[in-house]
């Protein structure tokens, strides 16, 4: 009995391997059950970025690696092809496509400002979130389904498999990674729910909130708050089906689409909040601030889309081109090489390419710009399977590996070098022939007895015919080559529409057939080798190794940035006017030492080791701070009623030209403000005007934090019949400042009740929700956070006023405040500064009571005031408006001065 437990534990191995590889998909044609077993022989196998063979053999059996070698032999049964010194490499991989989704359609208008389109409420069906832009619920998988033309293309690229997601949404659920065979669905899905994305576009959301890039940033931060919270309850208040996929979709690869390195700075900054380390989709400019993106640690995934050049020929076209447009043009192409002398690490995607074939083109231009060919290898391959988790799967060519790899006809990043086959899963996908026949040479081509001499130049794969009609005319011939078939068709006198047509096949060391002329007449034809073609000069061309000579990058990338970083100096400043705006007054002759970015002494006769300049005969003063700004910032309005939980400070744009502009024109530091189109806006960002850093670099480090209020006629929308906001009247605007204070004290209670529970008790229990239109609001209750407020007329702001005495609090600042002259004794009396206009009036309705004595009345009513401009340009010149109150005011210079210091 024992003799046959061998036998029949073979018969039970066959019997497994049988129920094993049976499938569920039933099948109504004859099947094949060839194992698909080939061994590719005498190739250069790149198994990754740094392991190479040479002369070796790679055996794929069943869509596997088997194995690789230099020295293999081919196991029997394995079908041999003989590759002749052919290249393989591992196929590539795109983290970032829609292949095989349907199209998400974009809707016109909607959100914003008003309009018969506005759209409070959500609209999507079912227990989703309350707001459109988050879409985590999705996943990819759902929908996915095999695209057989589009696989096409990618694979012509060199592609073999690709991440998969719907690009809607801030969150925007879960992608699926497939393989790029012609098969079912089943089987070239490897992975669903790959990848959780996110993104700076609210997509195909029409609500009015969010419709701005800090507003953006503000609802995935609450999100993440509230899925946090609902995750924790064991019998959840309400079903949330998007935050319960937002939290099921915590431990998969984070990929967030930024498109540039100022937003691959903020996502980044983002997921830094949570614990969360973004794959960042960037803008391929990360080389404008490489330090900074270096310093986020985040992997990226790059585009190679580089810009054309501008045609400048017209002088219109050449002035509309601006000096950023032209530098990213030329610099560009520097990026991948810039991101590796980093050690940054990045994928390559064909996203944005005008044809996915224009992959190893654009590849080859970035290693002549200096990225090495194990780099740029290792971007299309191993860097985004790891990015995926995927790499025991994808990306290289190791034993028990999908067989996704490609052959080409030589070094892949080669100019002349050519993809001919493309195998996914163990499935080959011919591109380009193989083995291709050599045909070049002259022949004798007689066309219905007419001879002509044609010549076949060019490598095989990629022949150019040429036919001589006369000594003197030689014309092209479009030719459609096909194993031993040729198309064949001339315009014997450069006519497009007097042309020969031939279609024949290959005989002996030429080809016959028939064709029509340009009559139609049907002849005969023939072409008979005659010898070689005649031998040319062959001219070096040593570009390739030559790396293009760039510009610098300058710091802001945009007119009138510099080489270098503006640094701190120690400088001396002789003998100027100094403006003190202290007790001390005005002081003559007097120097002024700066040292470590301080005023390190003031007097006479002063001594520095650093720069001297001299001051004879100039004034100097403190630098200029604007009170109410919209300078330097990507966003200045979001809509929503109550929008305190949005930030400046997450949208701070360092380029910003208006910052070089306001500076010439002495301000120093600016409060950047939310926008009027709310009563309670958004929290304000106080920076110093720097030139050339980033945007962290521009924030005042620990300024009071303060938040922008709004009263009149943009909040109500006095400008829109149609507008279905709340609130559309005055009181109905004290109403939104009455509910919020009271539902941030509220808020508060919760938080106390929940703080002071025993700790036995508190362990067991859930923490309220995090709110942060609640916490915000809190903090200016509590004093911790504070006011500026746009005002017009005297009866709203002695509402204000008195709506802040209720709930104890006090308004820092009125800004406009037009009609502060009527209520300077009140104001004096709350604690309430004023920032307003010099002059300006009668722009709208509620202005028409503005006067230009308005700053001095104030001012001598002991109100903090203070001269705003709330204008780019005004800014530029804030000290000739403080000047008015000296015209109008009779206010003195020091006083004015005051004013804007």
């Amino acid at each position: 009995m024992k003799k046959a437990l061998p036998l029949l534990f073979f018969v039970f191995l066959l019997v497994a391997e049988e129920s094993f590889s049976q499938e569920t998909f039933p099948r109504n044609d004859v099947k094949d059950k060839r194992s698909g077993a080939f061994a590719f022989t005498n190739a250069t196998i790149f198994i990754n970025s740094t392991t190479k063979i040479e002369g070796g053999t790679l055996l794929v059996r069943d869509g596997k690696i088997e194995k690789s070698g230099k020295e293999l032999v081919a196991p029997s049964g394995f079908t041999i092809v003989d590759l002749k010194g052919k290249y393989i490499y591992p196929s590539f991989i795109d983290l970032n496509t829609s292949y095989g989704l349907p199209k998400v359609e974009i809707p016109q208008g909607g959100g914003g400002f008003g309009g018969s389109a506005e759209q409070i409420q959500t609209k999507t069906k079912g227990a989703f979130n309350d707001n459109q832009a988050i879409k985590s619920e999705y996943n990819a998988s759902s929908e996915f389904t095999m695209d057989a033309k589009t696989a096409e293309k990618y694979r012509a690229a060199g592609f073999g498999s690709v991440l998969t997601f719907r690009a809607d949404g801030l969150a925007r659920g879960t992608s699926v990674f497939v393989t790029l065979a012609d098969d079912r669905d089943n089987t070239i899905v490897l992975k669903d729910k790959a990848a959780a994305h996110f993104s700076f576009n609210r997509g195909t959301s029409r609500q009015n909130y969010p419709v701005s890039l800090m507003g953006y940033i503000a609802l995935l931060r609450q999100t993440q708050l509230n899925a946090d919270w609902y995750s924790k309850q064991s019998t959840k208040p309400f079903k949330d089906l998007s935050l319960e996929a937002w939290s099921a979709s915590q431990n998969l690869p984070q990929i967030f689409e930024a498109n540039s390195w100022i937003n691959d700075l903020r996502a980044d900054k983002l997921g830094d909040e949570f614990g969360r380390q973004f794959i960042i989709r960037g803008g391929g400019d990360e080389y404008q601030r490489i330090a900074e993106v270096k310093a986020t640690n985040a992997p990226l995934i790059i585009p190679i889309n580089f810009p054309d050049a501008y045609d400048v020929e017209d002088p219109f076209d050449a002035e509309r081109t601006s000096l950023t447009e032209m530098k990213h043009w030329e610099l560009a192409p520097t990026n991948p090489a810039a991101l590796e002398k980093a050690g940054i690490e990045f994928a390559v995607t064909s996203d944005r390419l005008k044809e996915k074939t224009d992959l190893l083109k654009n590849l080859r231009k970035a290693i002549q710009y200096g990225l090495s060919e194990s780099t740029a290898l290792k971007s299309l391959t191993e860097v985004p399977a790891k990015l995926l988790g995927l790499q025991n799967k994808v990306g290289s060519l190791n034993n028990g590996m999908e067989a996704n790899f490609i052959i080409s006809s030589g070094n892949l990043f080669e100019e002349e070098t050519i993809i001919h086959e493309n195998w996914v899963q163990g499935k080959r996908y011919s591109l380009k022939e193989l083995n291709p026949a050599d045909y070049s040479g002259k022949y004798n081509l007689t066309v219905d007895g007419k001879p002509y001499t044609l010549e076949v130049s060019d490598k095989p794969g990629s022949h150019k015919f040429k036919i001589k009609v006369t000594d003197s005319l030689s014309v092209d011939g479009k030719t459609k080559l096909d194993k031993n078939l040729l198309t064949l068709s001339f315009n014997p006198v450069k006519k497009r529409d007097e042309t020969v047509r031939l279609s024949g096949w290959r005989q002996g060391n030429g080809w016959v057939g028939r064709g029509q002329l340009v009559n139609g007449t049907w002849v005969d034809w023939k072409a008979d080798l005659t010898g070689p073609l005649d031998k040319k000069e062959e001219k070096k061309d040593d570009k390739k190794t030559i790396k293009p000579e760039v510009g610098e990058v300058i710091y802001p990338f945009t007119a009138f940035g510099s080489k270098e970083k503006i640094k701190q100096e120690e400088i001396l400043i002789k003998n100027a006017t100094v403006w003190t705006n202290e007790k001390e007054g005005i002081l003559q002759n007097t120097d002024v030492l700066l040292k470590d970015g301080r005023i390190a002494a003031l007097g006479k006769n002063l001594t520095t080791t650093g720069r001297t300049i001299d001051g004879t005969g100039k004034h100097l003063t403190s630098g200029i701070i604007d009170e109410h700004s919209h300078i330097g910032a990507a966003a200045i309005n979001d809509v929503a009623t109550n929008s305190s939980m949005v930030r400046i400070g997450d949208v701070v744009d360092s380029e910003a030209i208006s910052i070089y502009r306001t500076l010439s024109g002495g301000v120093v530091a600016v409060q950047i403000l939310h926008g009027s189109a709310n009563p309670i806006g958004g929290q304000s960002a106080l920076v110093k005007l720097k030139w050339g850093v980033g945007p962290e670099e521009l924030k005042i480090k620990g300024a009071d934090p303060f938040i922008k209020f709004a009263l009149g006629e943009n909040v109500k929308r006095s400008g829109s019949s149609t507008s279905i906001r709340y609130p559309q009247t005055r009181m109905g605007v004290e109403q939104v400042y009455v509910d919020a204070f009271t539902n941030a004290v509220e808020y508060e209670k919760k938080w106390k009740e929940y703080n002071t529970l025993p700790a036995n008790v508190k362990a067991k229990a859930i923490a309220p929700r995090r709110d942060l239109v609640d916490e915000t609001i809190l903090e200016i209750v509590r004093g911790k956070r504070f006011v500026s407020c746009h005002s017009y007329v005297q009866s709203e702001i002695n509402m204000m006023m008195k709506v802040a005495e209720r709930f104890g609090f006090r308004i820092n600042t009125f800004t406009h405040i037009l009609e502060g002259y009527k209520v300077a004794d009140k104001m004096k009396a709350h604690g309430a500064g004023g920032s307003t206009f010099s002059d300006w009036w009668n722009y709208k309705w509620e202005v028409h009571y503005a006067i230009p004595y308005n700053a001095a009345i104030m001012s001598r009513e002991r109100v903090v005031t203070a001269i705003n401009s709330d204008d780019a340009d005004m800014g530029r010149r804030l000290n000739q408006e403080a000047a008015k109150a000296v015209r109008y005011g009779n206010v003195s210079e020091e006083d004015a001065l005051k004013m804007i210091r």
